[in-house]
Formats: structure tokens, sequence, C-alpha cells
């Protein structure tokens, strides 16, 4: 047990390192190749934090268990806007303009319908799979036509230093996966020893852990004032697990679907993500993370109830 809270604590404390090496890193890429720092944390961060989900789905369907990556990408999803989103709320109320987050936002709405859509007879195919890809390329080739659009307003960084940009981002990312492990492993510990339900297990803790890069790099994001990363990173971490992550296990191995469990999660990631959609102010207050947290709550309690 001591070894479980050590590991836990040290996870976080890495955690809370690696986020703002991160962080560093992906502003650092965004001066330096003159792209709005929400594009960069849609694009390049969302698809640098997402790199345990990729791990854990890849994994499980070589294994022949895709519905692994399956579960671990859709409860990630939920675990991004209706957990770290409100948590970043309720520490500060966030202000995006709608502008800024509109594709982003579309994407993610569409994203799980797609999932959905492709999942009602039953199978997500490897052609399925491959559909979920293209519509994830469609969206990051929006991106780049945005960027592109968008790059010669931006002022040219004479003092950026590319190494030092590729060692924050690359260390950054290394440290945030380390406290993923950590934290997952710590927590599961504690929880087994108390009793608690594996399912509850996973779906709370260790959709948890591998969500750490994102809860990390958003809360150093809000904490420094870069409002637009911490969401704009949230929103493309969910386009990222739904249609890229799910699009890549499905492709290795077909899917088998059924069951409340899906609906339920996706029914979930949809409403959180409907919340994000700022008013005409731009400003995400503090009652806006209490929903969020009140849709998370239900979530586990309802998954717990039908699929525990």
């Amino acid at each position: 047990m001591t070894m479980a809270v050590l590991s836990l604590l040290f996870g976080v404390v890495l955690a809370g390192l690696g986020g703002e090496l991160f962080l560093r890193g992906v502003l650092g890429l965004a001066r330096w190749r003159r792209i709005p720092p929400a594009i960069a944390a849609a694009t390049f961060g969302a698809f640098a934090t997402s790199s345990p989900e990729v791990f854990v789905s890849t994994i499980a369907a070589v294994n022949g268990e895709p519905a692994i990556g399956l579960g671990d990408a859709l409860g990630s999803n939920v675990v991004n806007i209706a957990l770290i989103l409100a948590i970043a709320l309720l520490v500060k109320p966030l202000v995006t303009q709608r502008k800024v987050i509109a594709l982003d936002f579309g994407a993610a709405i569409g994203a799980t319908v797609a999932v959905a859509l492709v999942a009602m007879d039953g199978v997500i195919s490897r052609l399925d799979g491959l559909l979920l890809i293209l519509g994830w390329a469609g969206w990051m080739t929006l991106h780049v036509m945005s960027a592109r659009r968008q790059r010669d307003e931006q002022d040219v960084a004479t003092d950026a230093r590319p190494w030092l940009i590729a060692v924050q981002g690359v260390g950054g990312l290394a440290m945030l996966i380390a406290a993923g492990v950590l934290v997952v492993g710590g927590a599961t510990t504690i929880a087994q020893s108390f009793g608690i339900a594996p399912y509850l297990i996973g779906a709370t803790l260790v959709a948890l852990g591998t969500s750490m890069p994102e809860l990390a790099t958003t809360l150093i994001a809000v904490f420094r004032g870069h409002d637009e990363v911490g969401v704009g990173g949230l929103l493309g971490s969910n386009v990222f697990n739904a249609l890229f992550i799910v699009g890549i296990a499905a492709t290795i191995t077909p899917i088998a679907t059924g069951g409340p469990a899906l609906w339920i999660a996706l029914g979930a990631g949809a409403l959180a993500v409907a919340c994000v959609w700022p008013g005409s102010s731009g400003m995400l207050g503090r009652g806006r993370g209490v929903v969020l947290i009140l849709i998370y709550a239900l979530t586990i309690s309802l998954l717990g109830v039908f699929a525990g």
C-alpha cells in the first residue's frame, strides 16, 4: 500500500512537470512555425497527448481484443470534457471565441455521430475503420489549410530554437506518459484494497490514467492563461480518439458492438461536447463546470449499473 501511495503521488508530481514542459513545446512549435496556438494544441498537441490511448488500442487490437481500445477511446472522450474541462472550469472560468473552436467543436460532435453510425449494425468493420481514418485525415487537412491562411499574419520568430522545442515537447510527453502509468498502477492497487469493483476501476482510474497528459496540459495551460490551448487541445483529442484510434483498432481487428455501455459512452460524450459551445461573450463559467461534473457522475453511475 505504501508503494502504491508513493507511486500515485510521484505520478501526480511528474504530470505537473511534464505538463509544463509539454505546453512550452507546443507553444514554442506554434511560434516557430507561425501557427495559431489553438491549432497547434488541437492537432499536434492532441495527437501527442492521445498517445497512451493509441498504445492501449493498438496492442489490444493486435491481441484480438479491439473492444478494449474502443472502450478506452470513448471513455477517455467522456473524461476529457466531462471531468478534465469541468475541473479546469471550476478552477477558473475560461474565455474562448466561437470562431476559434468552431471546427474542432463540429468535428468532435461529427466524430461521435460517425462512430454511432458505423456501430449500428453490430460491428465496426475494417472498411468502417478506414472511413473513420479518412474522416480524421479530412479534419487534419482543414486544419492545415487554416494554419496556412493564418500563417502570414503571424510574426516570424527569429529567436526560436527548434532543438529546445523538440526537447521540451518530447521530454514533457515522456513524463506525462510515465505519470499516467504510475497513477493507474498506484490508484488501481489502492482501489482494489478497498474492494472497489474492477469495472469501475477501469472506467474511472484507467481512463483517467490514459487521459493524464490531457489533464496536466489543460490545467497548466489554464494557469498560464492560455485558455484557447486548453479547450482546443481537449476537443482535438476527442476527434483523434473517436476517428483515428477507433479507426486503427477496427482496421486491425473488426470490433463487435452491442449493449448499453457503448451508447451510454457515446451519448455522454456528445452531451459533454455540446456544453463546450460558448455564449456570445465567449465565456465558459463555473456553472458549466458543475453541469459537466454531473454528466460525468451520471455516466459512471449508468455504466456501473448496466455494464458493471
